[in-house]
């Protein structure tokens, strides 16, 4: 972890990576796209991967793979939590992943992997009715939302709202979508 002096002296860390949480199972496939975007120089696309903080793996005890958890979330600005047909259901690491979000107050971003560009049936519960945007799969539109929402989200917690948001078409055309 990064550690930063505050102008009292204090330290705080340094909060720059993105922790992704998602269905390993069966929607590896989007997340290793993700860092595909992010590897390849053509694209514009990148992120501070929380993942590559540490390895937990399936074989470890679940206190060892959360406690492994603990370190990539103290280091993360912002969680994108990509909604499969299973996600709803997870409920050892990905809802845990999201409740520790909740109480970090980490910005969520919901990416549906149906195309959906707003909050649908396939959404987990414990973010359904929390401060959150939600964009389809694509890397224009989450690239848009990995650099717009945290000060959205900032703004509307200050404002005290709670509600779930999504772009507009006018936001998608803008992005030639």
């Amino acid at each position: 972890m990064i550690l930063l002096r505050t102008a009292r002296g204090g330290v705080m860390a340094y909060r720059n990576k993105t922790y992704i949480c998602f269905d390993g199972d069966t929607d590896m496939k989007y997340y290793r796209l993700m860092q595909a975007w992010s590897a390849n120089q053509r694209f514009s696309f990148d992120f501070y991967n929380a993942h590559d903080l540490n390895s937990a793996r399936d074989t470890s005890e679940v206190e060892s793979i959360k406690r492994q958890l603990r370190v990539r979330f103290a280091n993360s600005k912002l969680l994108v939590v990509l909604i499969g047909e299973n996600t709803a259901r997870l409920t050892k690491f990905v809802k845990w992943e999201m409740e520790v979000a909740l109480r970090l107050d980490l910005p969520i971003i919901g990416v549906n992997l149906n195309g959906s560009r707003k909050r649908d049936a396939l959404c987990p519960p414990t973010i359904r009715d929390e401060l959150a945007v939600y964009v389809p799969f694509g890397m224009k539109i989450v690239e848009h939302a990995m650099a717009n929402w945290p000060a959205s989200h900032a703004k509307y917690k200050s404002e005290g709202k709670t509600d779930y948001y999504h772009y507009t078409d006018a936001t998608y055309m803008s992005l030639g979508l």
